[in-house]
């Protein structure tokens, strides 16, 4: 029990002991940061949009650290972000979101031009459209005219902003703007680039579009890097990788003279329906408000690390308790074992589940998950306390029985006074078919879905656990044995193939999705004789 402890405490406390102590901060202002003040339950997907005085708290919590602010679209809530902006001394990169609405394009201009003539002495410049050419929205010649037509009713520089390789692709642009204004976020790279390659990569970029064009300052509008989400081969979302990158590319701005906007001030939730958890997780502040790390000294992974190991060793705990009491014949180092694994699996199960709960339909969903998990430790606990103590078990079902229950309860016809026959069985191979359906998901539109550890991490515990007591049923499978257990075979080494060498987090979770693939495809076949 003591060594269960040592290691509950060591396994939360490594990853996230603090690091990057040794990366300096060399400046304490940053030149431009985006600004979106969305707030929990706000979006611009769906016309919800903050209050005046919202926006006003932000801008007064961000201007002691920022120069400028950058917004995308002219047309927002009942407040004008340039007004408040002045207030607080802060100078704006003023922007008008285009899209494939032309009329809707139409007022976008016209208002980013009556605020740009209102607030000439806060506007410093204004971004007409934001990654047009990437999403395909319009084509040149339009958006062309469109910042002919800004240039000749302003009096800041005018510019555009996309990715590098679009500017590289459409040189001509150039000649309708004052600043080329380019993206460099080597996370998002068609080969994406881990935090050690990124600032050769973004003082390389940079130089080639000053070489491509000469006679037009350029810009860096956005720049950064996420704080959590999936893998991108090498590529690593976490705080730590944000600090380091933040820092590092502070410096190299400094040596190289950039005129920079980073990406973003808060973390907006909203973006997870379009681009996954990643999406939601490159601000410098969380979407609460708080910083996410220190602009210098040392950083933690997850600040609240401890919080989680104190509950995995309180459930593990009480999880030992109520199984011993249960079972005082079973041996108790092996359930001390089991109850120490099963506590940290419910941490960490929500630990990465429930704050990546962005909105009621993941609430919802972490819910019924995390249920589900708790059932299926008290199970396996009351599985394992039964098995080493030498008493009877409940007899082995198979996944056609399993999908029976599940369209039983669909029906209401499942009768729970009966659960001890069916309940362990019939749950374990729930998570299983859901894991092969995730499994699809991440093999035929992987970009934004993350690696589902959280989600099946007790149905990994007790996998392993029933290996270890010898309890994995062979053969008496059949149809749903092979589909569940196939797909996730041939998904997870799909996904591997697919997401490379590189991505460790990716191997990870094939080699997880192999070990829940082990149980189903072991009962293929007819149960033999004798």
């Amino acid at each position: 029990m003591a060594l269960a402890v040592l290691a509950t405490v060591l396994l939360w406390w490594f990853p996230n002991r603090e690091r990057a102590g040794d990366v300096p901060m060399v400046a304490d202002r940053f030149n431009s940061v985006s600004f979106a003040p969305f707030r929990d339950g706000q979006s611009p997907l769906r016309d919800i949009f903050p209050t005046a005085a919202q926006v006003e708290e932000d801008i007064a919590l961000i201007a002691p650290r920022v120069r400028a602010i950058r917004s995308y679209a002219s047309i927002e809530g009942d407040y004008e972000t340039a007004e408040i902006a002045g207030r607080h001394g802060v100078k704006m990169w003023k922007g008008a979101w285009l899209g494939r609405d032309l009329r809707q394009n139409d007022r976008e201009i016209a208002a980013l031009i009556a605020t740009a003539n209102r607030h000439p002495e806060v506007v410093e410049r204004v971004v007409v459209g934001n990654e047009v050419l990437l999403r395909r929205d319009l084509p040149v010649e339009e958006l062309a005219r469109q910042l002919d037509r800004v240039k000749a009713a302003v009096r800041q520089p005018v510019t555009y902003a996309d990715v590098w390789e679009f500017w590289a692709q459409f040189p001509e642009l150039a000649r309708h703007v004052d600043i080329v204004t380019i993206h460099i976020l080597p996370y998002w790279e068609d080969e994406p680039l881990g935090v050690e390659r990124a600032m050769a990569h973004t003082r390389d970029v940079y130089r080639r579009m000053k070489a491509l064009f000469p006679d037009k300052p350029i810009a860096i509008g956005e720049v950064g890097w996420p704080s959590a989400g999936r893998w991108r081969e090498g590529a690593v979302p976490s705080r730590v990788d944000q600090a380091v990158f933040m820092r590092r590319f502070i410096q190299l701005s400094q040596e190289e003279g950039f005129d920079y906007n980073f990406i973003e001030a808060f973390d907006q939730v909203w973006k997870y329906r379009n681009e996954g958890t990643v999406g939601a997780a490159w601000g410098l502040w969380t979407a609460d408000r708080q910083p996410k790390f220190d602009l210098a000294g040392p950083v933690r992974e997850n600040p609240c690390w401890a919080w989680y190991a104190a509950a995995a060793l309180a459930l593990s705990g009480l999880m030992l308790a109520a199984t011993a009491r249960l079972w005082p014949r079973a041996r108790l180092w092996p359930l001390a074992v089991l109850a120490a694994a099963l506590g940290n699996a419910l941490a960490y199960a929500v630990c990465g589940t429930w704050p990546y709960a962005f909105d009621e339909h993941l609430k919802l969903a972490g819910i019924v998950n995390l249920l589900g998990q708790s059932a299926l430790a008290a199970l396996l606990l009351r599985r394992a306390g039964a098995r080493l103590s030498g008493d009877p078990v409940e007899p082995l079902r198979n996944g056609a029985q399993a999908s029976a229950s599940v369209r039983a309860l669909f029906r209401g016809r499942l009768w729970f006074r009966d659960w001890r026959a069916f309940a362990f069985e019939d749950l374990l191979f729930l998570f299983t078919f859901t894991a092969a359906v995730l499994q699809l998901m991440l093999v035929f539109d992987p970009r934004y879905r993350d690696f589902p550890f959280p989600t099946f991490a007790v149905p990994l515990v007790a996998v392993v656990a029933r290996a270890l007591l010898r309890d994995l049923p062979r053969r008496g499978g059949g149809w749903a044995e092979w589909l569940a257990g196939g797909v996730l075979l041939a998904g997870a080494l799909a996904s591997a193939a697919l997401e490379g060498p590189h991505n460790i987090q990716a191997l990870g979770w094939a080699a997880c999705a192999l070990g829940l693939a082990l149980p189903p495809l072991l009962r293929v076949g007819p149960l033999s004789r004798g």
